[in-house]
């Protein structure tokens, strides 16, 4: 069973408020979709006028990926990406924002037909999931309390860091984790391990490098000490063999935004030129 979820439809099939989000319980959500879209398939995309509305799940705050702005409004990278590439290609979607665990759970149990969350390609996830072209190259960046006197992952030996399950961070922290001596905690959202270390519980941070950056340049107080040398893809993932048309839509509408010089527009609002 899900959790409580958000609901946005692009394009306005079945939700008033464009990018505007609600919470629902499961219940709730299965007699809207009923309702308001006549979809009598809990699991797979609803139809709506005899067009096929695809659900895509999303983590919940991810900035500059996926977050909640001032306005409150859901924005970020990834779902800007997604509304321009579903305009450009012309498909319907519902967007829910689990979480990034719950959005895999969701797609891996067929309540959602693909996942868009900063989600790194992978050689285990590729035996699972069909992936878009990447979308996004990323590093992992190691963020300590800016005035901690951390400067060197040599310091953070005897200490305890924080990582987001599941993450390319956390492969990273457990990877290095005994050359330097320092014990991996794990939690399952970005604020939890961001004000576990702001609150000197753990003595670092380990996150996708633009996404920390961004935090730090909102006035989180922390600091980059260093980033991994290599990066990770991000990708659209689907279940394998399951929505082969999506894949094929997303990556379309990726090279045609790259074409027309709207992705660099869309990576620049969130992380500059």
């Amino acid at each position: 069973m899900l959790p409580n979820i958000t609901l946005l439809s692009h394009r306005r099939r079945c939700i008033m408020d464009k990018k505007k989000f609600f919470q629902f319980g499961l219940t709730a959500l299965a007699a809207t979709v009923l309702v308001a879209c006549g979809s009598g398939d809990e699991n797979t995309g609803s139809e709506a006028s005899g067009e096929k509305v695809y659900i895509i799940g999303t983590d919940t705050t991810f900035a500059p990926f996926e977050f909640q702005n001032d306005e409150g409004d859901f924005v970020g990278i990834d779902l800007d990406l997604l509304d321009a590439i579903a305009e450009d290609q012309g498909f319907e979607y519902d967007l829910r924002s689990l979480g990034f665990n719950a959005a895999v759970t969701a797609l891996e149990a067929g309540q959602v037909d693909g996942v868009i969350a900063g989600m790194s390609i992978n050689e285990e996830r590729l035996l699972k999931y069909d992936f878009s072209d990447a979308y996004y190259t990323s590093s992992v960046g190691v963020a300590v309390k800016a005035d901690s006197g951390y400067s060197s992952l040599a310091d953070l030996a005897g200490t305890q860091v924080v990582a987001k399950t599941g993450t390319v961070g956390a492969s990273f922290a457990e990877s290095i984790k005994d050359e330097y001596g320092f014990e991996v905690k794990y939690v399952e959202d970005s604020s939890t391990m961001y004000q576990d270390a702001l609150t000197g519980n753990s003595s670092a941070v380990f996150e996708d490098y633009p996404v920390i950056q961004y935090e730090i340049t909102r006035g989180m107080e922390l600091k980059v000490i260093t980033q991994s040398e290599e990066g990770g893809e991000y990708g659209f993932a689907t279940l394998k063999d399951k929505q082969p048309e999506l894949v094929e839509m997303f990556n379309k509408g990726l090279q045609n935004l790259r074409d027309s010089g709207e992705y660099d527009e869309i990576i620049a609002r969130y992380l500059g030129e």
